[in-house]
């Protein structure tokens, strides 16, 4: 099971949403916006950069930042999107 993380809580601060467990298994969280969910995001069956920094490090969690980054350039840049909410709460 996913545990929301501290940098997570403090990203969705920033973008002023409210993130929470999903209630889709495949997802890690539902994001909230004004108390009405605007999407789930973050696949359960992969990592993320918090993740990635509590289990193998700062080194190994900043390669896998960017090439997740190389590899989402085309969805992370466009406001509201699943993919810019992935970039900016977990990555």
């Amino acid at each position: 099971m996913y545990i929301i993380t501290a940098y997570t809580r403090r990203q969705a601060k920033k973008l002023g949403v409210e993130v929470k467990l999903s209630a889709n298994k495949a997802k890690k969280i539902d994001v909230f916006k004004n108390g009405v969910k605007i999407a789930s995001i973050g696949g359960a069956g992969y990592g993320d950069y918090p993740t990635f920094m509590r289990t193998h490090g700062k080194e190994h969690a900043d390669k896998r930042r960017a090439l997740y980054k190389m590899r989402h350039e085309k969805d992370r840049h466009v406001p509201g999107s699943n993919g810019f909410l992935a970039d900016q709460l977990l990555w």
